[in-house]
């Protein structure tokens, strides 16, 4: 046994020669480590949050970009609120053909609910083929109660356009990625997509409607390649029609490169021919150089410039004439000696007034440019009754506006709510005088329009039948127009109409409006047998609708 003493002796001297150290350098290191990484893990933290709260206030582009052309596109209506274009939600029904278990018995049923479709080389040779885009609720519902798990539905946007063909020219086109490619869907693109405010346009569907119908019959009785028509306010420039034939249907979204299917309205540049006498009548009024009862003695039948022949369409015009019977009987020779009252310098710069050798700036991007080479002796000669001068219908309705309107500017528009500033481009008297001639073109027996003297609307205007050029030349197509204005007391409207390469109809009967007998047998391919007989056909058709509404 230990001694207790000797034991107490001992601890003693082991407590003394023991010394506990603190290791402080070894606590030290420990601890800049732990603040080290967690100062790493904080500064992650916040570069991985602002990168996190960056991402939820601005989207990325691409994601931007697929969600507003997938997700909206918002109505185009007519002036009374029809719906002309909207997007609609869709379902698109896909298979995939290794999920089938039987594919004999499946293409069957197929058959039987898609009866015109063959599904065979799909089921065959794809891993994935569209079985129906925008299917219908009912053809969805068939095929679901078939049972095939094979099926896959993609739900989707669709722009849809109730009225098919109507307005294609004017709305245009979009691509497969909801892009605007043409027309209004790509004026206004970003406006269509992004505002969830419909687009209200001028158009009016029911004269639209019309106006296509007779187009269409003009089609069956003249065998033109195309024609078009502008119905325009000619005080404020709003378009209440405007079509092209030959046209196409929205709904397809076929791919259209065959040219027949220009936009003849707005795109088109034509020949127009003796519709731009009205335009040297009035640079003749405008100068001062003319007035109505101005004489021209002695005027030739046939002249030449540059070893070129001028001469009338018809020898029974008088070679003793006033500036007014040469409007009215549509004088070549007597329209170029306007001309020359005029000049070079003053006819060109009216044309510019009026808007014919301008660029228009207009809601469509398919506009032509009018093509008129250099000015001459003989340019001059030509141009004044149309010929040697290639223009756009759009720019002949506005040029006929400004003429017939007291001589104010207008903006022609398919937008409903533009606002424009008026200002006076010619002088007041020119309107006042040339209103009434027009109307004796349409309601007199030396004028050439007397098929469009429509009872109770006072038609007003001038007809136009051009050769078209080629190489250098002119060929035997012709281009029929007649410009009109009404009513000519008062005037509201322009109606411009064009007949692209018509044919004279041996066999077509025409009634006459003052009772006289049916005329059938005609072979004059002429604006004044050809044109001017549809524009009295469309005003029949229209003119109560422009009586009540506008």
């Amino acid at each position: 046994m230990n001694n207790p003493n000797e034991t107490l002796k001992n601890s003693k001297q082991f407590n003394e020669n023991f010394v506990f150290e603190e290791n402080k350098s070894y606590l030290k290191i420990s601890f800049e480590r732990i603040a080290f990484i967690f100062f790493i893990f904080f500064i992650l933290s916040i570069v991985f949050s602002s990168k996190a709260i960056f991402l939820s206030i601005k989207k990325n582009p691409e994601i931007q970009k697929i969600e507003k052309k997938e997700n909206f596109r918002s109505s185009i209506l007519d002036n009374e609120g029809n719906i002309i274009a909207k997007s609609v939600p869709i379902i698109n029904l896909g298979i995939n053909p290794n999920l089938v278990i039987d594919k004999k018995k499946l293409l069957i049923s197929l058959k039987l609910i898609f009866p015109n479709k063959n599904f065979d080389k799909e089921m065959y040779g794809k891993k994935f083929f569209y079985v129906k885009k925008k299917i219908s609720p009912e053809k969805l519902e068939q095929v679901l109660l078939l049972g095939d798990k094979s099926f896959i539905q993609e739900d989707g946007i669709a722009r849809i356009y109730p009225n098919g063909s109507l307005f294609s020219h004017v709305i245009g086109q979009i691509d497969n990625d909801n892009n605007g490619i043409s027309g209004i869907e790509k004026t206004f693109d970003f406006e269509l997509t992004t505002s969830k405010k419909p687009l209200k346009l001028t158009l009016d569907k029911d004269l639209q409607y019309l106006i296509k119908q007779e187009l269409s019959n003009a089609k069956d009785i003249f065998q033109n390649v195309g024609s078009a028509a502008i119905l325009m306010n000619i005080n404020n420039g709003k378009i209440l029609s405007m079509v092209s034939l030959p046209d196409f249907d929205l709904n397809k979204r076929e791919k259209i490169n065959d040219i027949k299917y220009i936009n003849r309205a707005t795109k088109g540049v034509y020949e127009f021919g003796s519709v731009f006498k009205t335009f040297t009548f009035a640079a003749g009024l405008q100068y001062n150089v003319v007035e109505p009862e101005t004489e021209f003695k002695d005027l030739k039948k046939r002249i030449t410039c540059a070893g070129n022949s001028i001469s009338e369409y018809d020898d029974k015009i008088p070679s003793d004439i006033t500036a007014e019977e040469i409007l009215i009987r549509s004088g070549n020779i007597g329209s170029v000696r306007i001309a020359e009252k005029v000049g070079i310098e003053n006819f060109n710069n009216f044309l510019h007034k009026i808007g014919i050798t301008t660029n228009l700036e207009f809601d469509i991007q398919e506009v032509g440019s009018t093509q008129l080479g250099r000015w001459g002796k003989c340019k001059l000669a030509t141009v004044a009754f149309g010929h040697g001068i290639a223009t756009t219908l759009i720019q002949l309705s506005k040029g006929y506006s400004i003429i017939s309107n007291g001589g104010y500017e207008i903006k022609p528009t398919l937008l409903e709510n533009e606002k424009f500033d008026r200002k006076r481009l010619l002088n007041e008297d020119i309107s006042k005088t040339i209103n009434p001639i027009l109307r004796k073109i349409v309601s007199t027996k030396e004028g050439t329009a007397g098929f469009a003297n429509v009872k109770g609307y006072e038609i007003a205007g001038k007809t136009g039948t051009a050769d078209q050029p080629t190489n250098g030349g002119y060929s035997k197509k012709k281009v029929n127009t007649f410009a009109s204005i009404f009513p000519a007391s008062d005037p509201k409207f322009v109606l411009v109409v064009m007949l692209d390469e018509p044919k004279a109809n041996r066999e077509f009967v025409y009634h006459y409006r003052d009772d006289r007998y049916p005329y059938k047998g005609n072979w004059r391919n002429t604006a004044g047998w050809t044109t001017v007989w549809v524009v009295g056909q469309m005003i029949d058709k229209i003119g109560p609708i422009l009586a009540t509404k506008y």
